[in-house]
């Protein structure tokens, strides 16, 4: 069966067809020609197709596109906006990342780290769960990104160039 939905796409709205069972990450590469997100393991557990949907991030290979009409989604391109990210900026800085081909995903996911520590949400390894403010720790940004694997393993750069751009928004000390 096929619905019409509306996105809107890195602040552009698009209108697509699609069945009801295709996913939001199919329906981005797919049906509207935005390849940023990539496709890697199609079951949720590398985070290569990890966007911003309504802010929060989320596996877009596991996400229905029908169960998204109407929302906000953000991509990695989409941070840039007019110009580079400063997470783009810092990746390249650090050199965190190796083929590159996780890396929309990374900076996707690294966003919407910032934006849940920003708003004092706590992880798994979060220390002081009654503190204002969750610090934003190098143990911390492993667990928030452990959804997102590299197979080039630039993990070491990953974790510093995140740190510089917490740093920079008051998220880390």
């Amino acid at each position: 069966m096929d619905r019409e939905i509306t996105l809107e796409v890195d602040g552009a709205g698009r209108a697509s067809t699609v069945d009801t069972r295709t996913s939001l990450l199919d329906a981005l590469r797919e049906r509207l020609g935005v390849t940023s997100a990539k496709k890697g393991c199609d079951h949720g557990q590398c985070g290569a197709c990890t966007v911003l949907l309504d802010g929060r991030r989320v596996n877009s290979c596991l996400v229905l596109a029908v169960t998204a009409d109407g929302a906000q989604v953000t991509t990695s391109d989409g941070l840039a906006g007019e110009g580079p990210h400063r997470l783009h900026e810092t990746f390249v800085d650090h050199d965190a990342y190796q083929c590159g081909y996780c890396t929309p995903g990374q900076i996707a996911s690294a966003a919407g780290v910032l934006a849940e520590v920003a708003q004092g949400w706590p992880s798994a390894v979060t220390e002081d769960l009654v503190a204002e403010r969750t610090e934003l720790t190098d143990a911390e940004i492993r667990e928030r990104m452990s959804g997102n694997l590299c197979r080039c393993a630039a993990y070491a750069n990953i974790v510093p160039a995140i740190a510089e751009v917490a740093v920079e928004q008051g998220v880390r000390a």
